[in-house]
């Protein structure tokens, strides 16, 4: 990704890249060594990507859109909500309804009841903003010269074990959740497709 992005030109096409990686912590440039918490066998790979650390593993879908924001013609904090809609209408393909947390990229979803419609209306019971919440999908990315490279990844059928072994994303105790926990049978692959064509549809360029 850093070495398209370096390489591209003003006519270098966007590309959309997509795939599921072994078992890997990755951390962000903000991360910090604390929220490491225990890898084990698992490696430990440093990225410039914004954010905290986060897990990927087989069974979850990573999306790397690489475009040029300037040619899009918008700026990155609505390219972030682009991404986030993206993966909410990929939810919703399944009935599920995802939520966004002010200050908390991403998407998350309502352990209690995942498929329930109302948004959320600030600040849960005993001040924390995660309480009945469970995150499904995390988000990080680098912009370079107005391009983007990473992404986002969404939580489908994976162990969900190794989050255990971090802060995800920097919070203590942030329940990290994918679609079977919700009881959603989903494959990985007809995810992915629908990610696919969700992303092309919100990262095409403004008109």
């Amino acid at each position: 990704m850093q070495a398209f992005t370096a390489q591209r030109q003003p006519t270098t096409p966007d590309e959309l890249w997509l795939c599921e990686h072994p078992p890997v912590f990755t951390l962000g440039l903000a991360a910090e060594r604390e929220h490491l918490l225990s890898p084990g066998d698992i490696p430990v790979v440093a990225t410039n990507r914004g954010g905290q650390v986060t897990y990927h593993g087989p069974g979850q879908v990573v999306a790397y859109p690489l475009i040029d924001l300037r040619r899009a013609g918008y700026f990155v904090k609505e390219y972030v909500h682009r991404l986030e809609e993206a993966v909410i209408r990929t939810l919703a393909a399944w009935g599920v309804t995802g939520h966004r947390v002010a200050g908390a990229p991403g998407i998350y979803v309502r352990l209690d009841d995942p498929f329930a419609h109302a948004t959320l209306t600030g600040p849960r019971p005993g001040g924390d903003p995660f309480t009945g919440l469970g995150k499904i999908a995390a988000l990080g990315i680098k912009v370079h010269r107005h391009c983007t490279y990473h992404g986002v990844a969404l939580n489908v059928a994976m162990d969900l074990s190794p989050f255990s072994r971090i802060n995800p994303c920097g919070y203590a105790g942030l329940r990290t959740v994918d679609l079977a926990t919700i009881g959603v049978p989903a494959s990985a692959s007809a995810v992915q497709a629908e990610l696919a064509q969700q992303l092309q549809a919100l990262l095409a360029p403004r008109c």
